[in-house]
């Protein structure tokens, strides 16, 4: 069996920058700052980007604070994501539609998205349903954390039988191919996010492709089991 961890923005969507727009106008009316200075939020988690706009702004980073901010960013997000030309990333939605076929394969996420923010965004684009369990960045401001609970879920729902070398870890970071080392498992980076080709390189990850359009090197690398009732060719075409 193969269990592939999915990241979410960059990767699987792009949401036409929805869920920075909605987090920075929801701190923006919770804490009373009229033009708040932005953080970093690339493959960071939910948890951290808040910790840094805190600490930016002097606000007590406390658990009160965040759950303040949490919900005001889930208020506005469905209709940010309403007035943007987001999109599912190339190839996505039919390589998702394949892969859920196989009964050697299982999906999940492994996101720094709150859980309630990643049911959100694939829901606006149709996909959340192929995504049975995930981690999300709701606690951690660490990824790495994050991937260390996807780990844990894994676990309980297959047991030992899925070695790390059989987890994959899809995103558009660093950090994505950074958090699936921490764990042990693979990493398949795609360029469909903000991060150039080269730094993509640089991180190291299994694997390099420019989208996921064309998934036939990485599914060469996923060969159907004898016991798989479904099928997918490993081929680009």
């Amino acid at each position: 069996m193969y269990v592939l961890l999915f990241d979410i923005d960059g990767t699987l969507i792009s949401t036409d920058g929805a869920g920075g727009a909605a987090l920075m106008n929801a701190f923006r009316d919770a804490f009373g700052i009229a033009h708040p200075s932005s953080v970093r939020f690339s493959g960071r988690t939910d948890r951290a980007i808040a910790a840094d706009l805190f600490d930016l702004h002097q606000i007590d980073n406390s658990h009160e604070n965040w759950l303040r901010l949490r919900a005001g960013y889930l208020a506005r997000l469905p209709e940010e994501l309403a007035q943007r030309s987001g999109a599912a990333l190339p190839g996505v939605r039919s390589l998702l539609e394949a892969l859920e076929v196989r009964d050697d394969v299982a999906l999940g996420l492994l996101t720094g998205n709150l859980a309630d923010g990643a049911r959100l965004k694939l829901g606006h684009f149709g996909i959340y349903s192929f995504f049975p369990f995930g981690a999300f960045g709701d606690r951690h401001e660490d990824r790495d954390d994050v991937a260390r609970d996807a780990l844990q879920l894994v676990r309980q729902r297959f047991g030992e039988r899925v070695a790390e070398d059989r987890i994959w870890v899809i995103g558009d970071t660093p950090l994505d191919v950074r958090c699936a080392r921490a764990i042990g498992c693979r990493a398949l980076a795609v360029a469909t996010g903000i991060h150039p080709r080269d730094e993509l390189v640089s991180s190291t990850p299994d694997l390099l492709l420019d989208d996921l359009s064309a998934p036939g090197e990485w599914l060469a690398q996923l060969p159907t089991s004898r016991c798989s009732g479904g099928g997918i060719e490993a081929s680009s075409d």
